[in-house]
């Protein structure tokens, strides 16, 4: 039991998801802070309210009113879209690249198709030539 579970953790894909788990948790504390202290105030200024993730949308209830905060599900999606978007272009992509540059690297060189032998062409003129001298005659 202990066997594969140590053959289970120094597997290759344990490790590569504890890093890419704390990454992305690092990416996400900096774009988190980024969209509330730079986008949410900038998009706060186009809502009533001043502040997006302070921005509700009231409804008349039966006893009180309903306010729904929408604001702050808008900046819960813009925290994701920017953090994905972080993650794929300084992770995904210079990664699907160097991948790309190893499977070029190991795939085998592909020669070019070899040509006629040295005997075939020296054939090949002689016919030639045997078919001139014999229009000539």
């Amino acid at each position: 039991m202990f066997k594969g579970f140590k053959q289970f953790i120094t597997q290759g894909n344990v490790i590569d998801l504890a890093v890419a788990v704390v990454i992305g948790a690092a990416f996400g504390a900096i774009i988190t802070a980024f969209v509330d202290a730079i986008i949410n105030p900038i998009i706060g200024a186009l809502v009533p309210s001043g502040d997006l993730a302070g921005w509700t949308i009231d409804f008349p209830g039966i006893f009180d009113e309903v306010h729904l905060g929408i604001g702050a599900i808008i900046a819960a999606a813009i925290n994701f879209v920017l953090i994905a978007l972080v993650i794929y272009l300084a992770l995904v992509v210079p990664m699907n690249r160097y991948k790309d540059r190893q499977a070029a690297k190991a795939a085998p060189v592909e020669e070019a198709p070899a040509g006629p032998t040295t005997e075939e062409l020296l054939a090949e003129i002689r016919d030639l030539l045997a078919k001139q001298q014999s229009s000539s005659d």
